[in-house]
């Protein structure tokens, strides 16, 4: 099928801040996604927590797997929707990387290290990898992104300036200085595609996460209609079979209905809109991808129910206050005695040129590490019995 006209097209790309020759057999998108993946940031996420710290479980989901799935699903809609697969793609499976060590446990304790030095923000710092982070090119800093591939990274959530907004992060501000990202607009529709995505795959894959650990129980899912209905139809049909396939199988059928409800209720916006450009799309005043207002309602329950009952679990909240006393520990010592980071690091801090820079390169260290990286150094530094 070709692509829809609001589409972004890889031919009509805006291109990339270092202008470079393109590959003959790739897209540009395409490109962008194979940089992504091979990135070390990317690479990282294998051992980055989604809920559980790294080691919980092994069958339980991390940052990179999460990514994977939310890439599947972004792919599926794009499809569905005559959209470019190439730059969802990309897209999700860049939408993590800036993710600290213990999920967002990890973000909160490095934006409390930061609160004098502008702060932490996953998102920011995610752009601050794939444009500066990342050294593999001779020729430049970062992996050299297309501005439409950059665009829906920093601002999948939407606008990032106008009435209301937060001041923008340091490390947004000072490269769309230099690169605008047109940050008072929506990004195009593959990215809004991303960020749906995202919701869908952590809600229904939390839950199932959830299940298998024995943090909730069915039973006390009877709050949340939408998981019910398909439950209990699915017992209705395999009364023999294994409760975790049950389990498995009714989770599957909502990522299913979830998919099928955005497709469904995009499709009738944009209808009604009747954009004939991504410009179209991006000069709105609203997403143009969303959920029907019944399934909006259903999200809410869930992600209503697995709040409390779940995400402030004893047991999740004792990994999260381990975490963070690591995450806090480490900036703290790292920040006062630069001389203990890798070689490497260290000549970055000793060229800081004031404690905010050496605070903000600090973090850079700290949220580029991986659940496991973070408990070794931290027990190398801070245990005496540990042999250095």
């Amino acid at each position: 099928m070709p692509l829809a006209s609001y589409a972004t097209f890889a031919e009509k790309t805006r291109g990339r801040l270092y202008p470079e020759r393109e590959a003959p057999y790739r897209s540009c998108f395409q490109r962008d996604r194979d940089r992504i993946i091979h990135s070390e940031a990317f690479r990282r996420l294998e051992s980055k927590t989604q809920v559980f710290v790294y080691h919980e479980g092994n069958s339980l989901r991390t940052r990179l797997t999460h990514s994977l799935e939310v890439s599947q699903i972004t792919r599926s809609l794009c499809r569905m929707l005559n959209l470019n697969q190439d730059l969802g793609e990309a897209l999700a499976l860049a939408h993590d990387l800036g993710h600290t060590p213990f999920g967002h446990a990890g973000e909160m304790a490095l934006n409390e290290c930061m609160k004098d030095y502008g702060g932490f923000d996953h998102n920011a710092h995610s752009l601050k990898i794939v444009t500066f982070l990342e050294q593999k090119y001779p020729r430049f800093d970062g992996i050299n992104l297309c501005w439409e591939t950059l665009e829906g990274l920093v601002k999948h959530n939407g606008p990032m300036i106008g009435e209301g907004k937060p001041p923008l992060p340091a490390e947004v501000a000072e490269y769309n200085e230099k690169h605008d990202l047109q940050l008072d607009g929506f990004p195009g529709a593959e990215a809004q595609v991303a960020s749906l995505a995202d919701d869908i795959a952590y809600s229904n894959h939390d839950t199932d996460d959830g299940l298998k650990m024995e943090l909730i129980r069915v039973e006390e899912l009877e709050s949340v209609p939408f998981f019910m209905r398909h439950y209990k139809q699915v017992l209705k049909e395999y009364p023999s079979v294994v409760h975790t396939k049950i389990v498995a199988e009714t989770v599957r059928r909502m990522i299913n209905d979830m998919i099928l409800d955005v497709a469904e209720a995009s499709r009738r916006r944009l209808d009604e809109i009747r954009p004939e450009t991504v410009g179209d799309i991006r000069s709105l005043k609203r997403p143009v991808i969303c959920f029907s207002d019944e399934m909006t309602k259903d999200m809410k329950d869930l992600k209503g129910f697995l709040f409390p009952n779940m995400y402030r679990h004893y047991k999740i909240n004792q990994m999260t206050s381990k975490g963070k006393r690591i995450v806090r520990d480490l900036f703290s010592l790292l920040f006062r005695e630069p001389n203990l980071l890798p070689t490497a690091w260290r000549r970055r801090a000793e060229s800081a040129g004031d404690d905010r820079q050496r605070a903000r390169m600090t973090a850079d260290f700290v949220a580029g590490l991986t659940d496991a990286s973070a408990i070794e150094l931290h027990t190398r530094l801070f245990d005496p019995q540990v042999r250095i």
